[in-house]
């Protein structure tokens, strides 16, 4: 259906991400969005009652058209975009990264002892065509000591990350349970990327 050299673009600048592509073989080039049109008409805002699930997925779509339409104003050789977004979901709230560690420290306390779900969209932007996966887990947070969450935010870990932690750090010892997809709660889930890539005829 498409021609392509099996390489993508990433329109993401988590290492997380590109780390989960190497990991299963996946060519890639980061595409850097903010140099070319500043991300400004990509809002990162819900719309009246959007779901977090919903919202997470649009953002993933929107990050892939973004991403597609950066490779035609640059000239840039015709590849797959694929963009992706990942938001934590507190009783049907929309929780992103903190803004500081203040912030961070608040979040993780409403975590703490409690069951979350994470919520992370994906989507390929192939010659004008898209296709879209969401991958949604249900996340236990153990109960947090004052130490225990003091030593967390000392490490610097929560900044930058949806729910301010990151599941393959240290925080992984504050998990007590998931059910879903291990890598889509750490942001890109493979079994739905792979879907994706395979639909674009990039095997895996």
């Amino acid at each position: 259906m498409f021609r392509t050299d099996n390489r993508i673009y990433l329109a993401s600048q988590s290492p997380r991400r590109r780390e989960l592509l190497k990991q299963i073989g996946v060519h890639f080039d980061v595409l850097m969005l903010r140099s070319a049109l500043g991300r400004e008409d990509v809002r990162e805002v819900p719309l009246d009652d959007e779901t977090p699930a919903a919202f997470a997925r649009r953002m993933a779509e929107e990050k892939s058209a973004r991403g597609s339409q950066v490779v035609g104003l640059r000239q840039l050789i015709a590849r797959p975009v694929l963009g992706a977004d990942t938001v934590v979901d507190i009783d049907g709230e929309i929780i992103g990264k903190p803004r500081d560690l203040a912030q961070a420290g608040e979040i993780l306390l409403r975590l703490s002892g409690r069951t979350h779900w994470v919520h992370t969209g994906v989507a390929l932007t192939v010659a004008g065509c898209m296709e879209s996966r969401l991958s949604s887990s249900k996340v236990e947070f153990a109960p947090l000591t004052p130490a225990v969450l003091a030593r967390y935010l000392e490490s610097g870990e929560a900044l930058d990350k949806a729910g301010a932690y990151g599941i393959q750090g240290r925080a992984g010892t504050f998990i007590s349970r998931i059910e879903g997809s291990y890598t889509g709660i750490m942001g890109l889930p493979l079994f739905e990327t792979a879907e994706l890539l395979n639909w674009a005829r990039i095997k895996v």
